[in-house]
């Protein structure tokens, strides 16, 4: 009994249909996801030292006016603008020789005040917030007798930066024990 072979021009197409399904699933299950995983690294890296920039940001506002902010753009505005800041940002320590810049470079290599307005994988906004305290105080006379009732709202004193994107946040409105504290620290 003699078996007839196949023609080779009907297994050419299957190997071609082979080769290509194998490069498709070594670029799909291997090389793409290392491509997203490295920009993801990228893209959480960067957005947390801007929000340590903007932290540091925070703490000179505070030193500054006594009280935290809410508005990114007076912020950014008072690091651009404010002298001593900008004093800080040049000057260099004379018995450590290092600089006293209390700003962070960013993957680029270099601090620009604009690149803390958005978070770096959505560009949205970071959203930052400030406390709001109502206290009332009633006086009363010896009789029992309400007197004045005094309100005092006191805003700035603890703040919440949060990334849109989920990689973090710095502060907490609640907590005292939080100020300043970012949650990958």
């Amino acid at each position: 009994m003699l078996t007839k072979k196949e023609p080779w021009y009907i297994h050419v197409p299957l190997y071609i249909v082979i080769l290509i399904l194998t490069y498709l699933l070594i670029e799909v299950a291997i090389v793409q996801p290392g491509e997203i995983m490295k920009k993801e690294r990228y893209f959480k890296k960067e957005s947390r030292l801007r929000m340590t920039n903007i932290k540091q940001a925070e703490i000179l506002w505070q030193k500054k006016f006594g009280k935290y902010t809410d508005n990114l753009d007076s912020l950014i505005t008072f690091i651009k603008t404010d002298s001593s800041v900008i004093k800080m940002m040049t000057e260099i320590d004379s018995i450590t020789k290092k600089s006293k810049n209390p700003f962070i470079a960013l993957s680029n290599g270099k601090f620009t005040p604009d690149s803390l307005y958005f978070a770096p994988k959505s560009h949205r906004p970071y959203i930052l917030q400030v406390d709001t305290n109502t206290s009332v105080d009633t006086v009363v006379n010896r009789w029992g007798k309400i007197i004045s009732i005094d309100t005092t709202i006191s805003m700035g004193n603890r703040y919440l930066l949060k990334d849109p994107d989920g990689y973090g946040k710095v502060g907490d409105l609640y907590n005292d024990a939080l100020k300043n504290t970012a949650s990958w620290e």
